[in-house]
């Protein structure tokens, strides 16, 4: 069995508690306000602004045995060039401030998510690097553009509030199956590890990202004759 096949069952419950989140499970039915999906938005932003930088930290910490890595490393960082901005984009596009957000501060779950990252590249093994790569492509392709349409179908936004979460899922799919053929190169049992233990750290701290953000009362507000 190859490692990309053992990373995914290793880390299977760990996705699962990821998606069973109530706002994510929310999302998927529909049930959508217009302050929730700003609140990701903006979440998105203070940790997608960090996958440059973090990708860069990444491969100057690789040991010597991983130059292999450089070639894809580079491409990841092209490939993530401006993705940040796309999200300020959409929030403008909702009718936000989208400026507020560029000079503000993440949530306490954002925050403590990028940190986590910098500290695995900086202070332990900086493959533990691929387990947030396992974990944030590994969403967007299942979520993003699913949610994307329920989101937009119950809000009413313009396709212009989306270009992050579909052209991040379109990407992705390419991206997983890049992943995939370069965890099949990782055979040390030492990184194997390593990635897998980051991976399940990062399905919980991204969880929290989600459990942190204002769950939309569509129900409640419908009854009340009140916009949700």
């Amino acid at each position: 069995m190859n490692f990309h096949t053992q990373l995914l069952q290793q880390t299977e419950a760990d996705r699962a508690g990821l998606l069973d989140v109530p706002i994510i499970q929310g999302a998927l039915q529909g049930q959508v306000s217009l302050p929730s999906y700003i609140a990701f938005l903006t979440e998105a932003y203070h940790h997608v602004k960090h996958t440059v930088p973090l990708l860069q930290a990444c491969k100057a910490a690789l040991p010597a045995h991983h130059v292999w890595l450089y070639g894809a490393m580079d491409e990841y960082v092209e490939e993530e060039q401006g993705h940040d901005e796309w999200i300020l984009d959409d929030i403008r596009a909702c009718g936000a401030d989208a400026e507020s957000v560029r000079h503000g501060r993440p949530g306490h779950a954002t925050e403590m998510m990028v940190a986590y990252a910098y500290d695995t590249i900086a202070r332990g093994n900086p493959l533990g690097f691929f387990g947030m790569v396992h974990v944030l492509e590994g969403t967007s392709v299942a979520l993003a553009l699913m949610a994307a349409d329920h989101i937009q179908s119950g809000l009413g936004l313009p396709d212009s509030a989306f270009s992050y979460l579909r052209s991040h899922g379109t990407l992705d799919l390419e991206h997983t199956a890049h992943f995939a053929l370069l965890m099949e190169r990782i055979e040390d049992p030492q990184d194997q590890a390593a990635i897998v233990h980051a991976a399940r750290a990062f399905f919980r701290l991204y969880a929290d990202v989600f459990r942190g953000l204002p769950l939309p009362q569509v129900a409640s507000a419908t009854a009340q004759g009140v916009p949700a």
